[in-house]
């Protein structure tokens, strides 16, 4: 093998994590019904777009979380694609597991699934496939029902939610 493409043996998880904070991502809460009957979820960025046709979706979730663990019995989730104005929503969601994430946020149940109203949009899944890289799976869900709303993007970059700023969306129509 190529010198070049194999890891250092000094190559560290603090390493790692630097350049992966460098990504920047749309903020999304993956929702499902948890065992016990209640609505559970959590704040993810490594969601995106897998085909079309099908429409698809994956999430990478890791490898210990409830959240996961109510997926894989429940066999449903839905991703909700949150916006600029959402960041209590994203912090909410991203606290450590257990109950209370829900308290004070309305949803709805779409297809058994609790939904999250007023997001830039939802998707409801049906899960195809799981497989696990490292500390985190790739779910992957067939797209059962979507609700597309209105808004900007809330970004997580640098261990920060951030938003677009007006000259980056101004930058971005001029060049279409």
């Amino acid at each position: 093998m190529n010198s070049v493409y194999a890891a250092a043996p000094e190559l560290g998880t603090e390493a790692c994590r630097s350049l992966y904070r460098k990504l920047a991502a749309g903020v999304t809460v993956v929702t499902t019904c948890g065992l016990d009957g209640e609505p559970q979820g959590l704040t993810a960025s490594s969601v995106t777009t897998l085909s079309l046709r099908p429409p698809m979706m994956l999430v990478c979730l890791a490898t210990g979380s409830g959240t996961l663990a109510a997926i894989r019995t429940r066999r449903a989730f839905a991703i909700h694609l949150l916006r600029a104005e959402q960041t209590a929503l994203a912090a909410a969601f991203a606290g450590s597991s257990g109950t209370g994430k829900f308290a004070g946020v309305e949803f709805q149940w779409a297809l058994g699934i609790p939904v999250l109203p007023g997001t830039m949009g939802w998707a409801t899944c049906a899960l195809a496939d799981e497989r696990r890289y490292g500390d985190h799976s790739v779910v992957v869900g067939s797209v059962i029902s979507v609700s597309d709303g209105k808004g900007e993007p809330l970004i997580w970059h640098d261990r920060r939610f951030r938003e677009l700023s007006a000259r980056e969306r101004r930058d971005a129509f001029a060049e279409n």
